[in-house]
């Protein structure tokens, strides 16, 4: 982790709407370079939503959001080329290519043919699995294997910092182990990561520092370690205790 007092990522007083449901409500959040940080938070907290906006796949109301101090765009395909890309909820993996034609989908704003060489062994490397599975269609393949695909993919951008959505969505503990495993790995190999979960202990357990969302608005952040030993926190997402957020 960096000891730099500029955030590489910076999202401030970002407000989200759908119609008259206010998803996001001036939610602020810094990333610095070589942090894991998580946003958790309970089904319908906004949390997809704040990755989505960061993306520019929903439109921000208002607020901005900065990378390495300067202000994003706010389209999606202009946002990767700019230093991000999206693992995404669910996956959205394209389910009539193969393995190979996915992973080079998420190479697309790149010409530098040696790099996506080196980029495309890394990911095979971090996943042994796709690389067997290199010419199956996406579709065929397990959902852990579709999550590989998909933080393979999004890592084929070459990208400064990782957003992954919800990346243990749907997966058997013995594969939520493994994936989170690679992602600790992405990050010490030098990748930056924002991460929404709902499974907030494997997110805390995971990260460096961490926001929590409630219903569109952030009501707590800090250190990981911290928040896990946080008897709200304990009681409200990791089963613990007497709710009192």
């Amino acid at each position: 982790m960096t000891d730099s007092q500029t955030p590489l990522l910076s999202v401030r007083n970002l407000c989200v709407s759908y119609g008259a449901i206010k998803a996001v409500q001036n939610v602020s959040i810094d990333v610095f370079a070589g942090e894991i940080v998580s946003v958790i938070g309970a089904n319908g907290a906004g949390k997809s939503t704040l990755m989505s906006a960061v993306m520019g796949d929903v439109r921000r109301e208002s607020g901005d959001v900065f990378l390495d101090g300067k202000v994003l765009a706010k389209k999606s395909f202009q946002v990767v080329t700019q230093g991000l890309s999206l693992a995404p909820e669910g996956r959205k993996v394209f389910a009539p290519l193969t393995v190979f034609e996915n992973l080079m989908m998420g190479a697309f704003p790149r010409n530098d043919r040696s790099g996506i060489d080196d980029d495309l062994k890394r990911v095979f490397t971090l996943f042994p699995r796709l690389e067997e599975r290199r010419e199956q269609y996406a579709g065929t393949l397990s959902g852990g294997e579709q999550q590989m695909l998909a933080i393979g993919r999004a890592l084929m951008s070459r990208p400064r910092v990782l957003l992954l959505d919800e990346p243990s969505l749907g997966l058997a503990p013995i594969i939520i182990k493994e994936i989170f495993r690679e992602l600790k790995l992405i990050n010490e190999q030098g990748t930056t990561i924002l991460l929404v979960e709902q499974n907030a202990r494997q997110a805390l357990l995971l990260s460096h520092r961490a926001y929590v969302l409630q219903t569109g608005h952030l009501i707590k952040e800090g250190l990981s370690a911290d928040l896990l030993r946080d008897p709200d926190i304990e009681a409200a997402y990791l089963g613990g205790g007497h709710r009192k957020l």
